[in-house]
């Protein structure tokens, strides 16, 4: 599985060879990203891959000092009141 950050598309995406079997979407306010909807293939379900999605927006967020509001329940879930994305986290 191959995660990977499309800057052009606002995302993050799981691929499986050429198939993308998941992603992660933001929209950019200002410098404030938010995580609108994370999906992934229902037959590849279990594997930790939206997690991996998250964590590789967390990690472009990093690169780029942007601050992220997850709006998205599966994201706002990862994140809220964990110490390890305080840093990442908008007011």
């Amino acid at each position: 599985m191959n995660i990977v950050w499309e800057a052009e598309a606002r995302r993050s995406a799981a691929y499986d060879g050429e198939k993308c079997v998941g992603f992660a979407e933001i929209e950019d306010e200002d410098g404030r990203w938010v995580i609108t909807h994370t999906e992934v293939d229902p037959a590849y379900g279990g594997q930790g891959i939206a997690r991996r999605l998250i964590e590789e927006v967390i990690a472009a967020a990093r690169r780029d000092g942007a601050k992220i509001v997850p709006l998205c329940s599966y994201a706002d879930k990862m994140m809220r009141g964990k110490a390890a994305y305080a840093d990442v986290l908008a007011d």
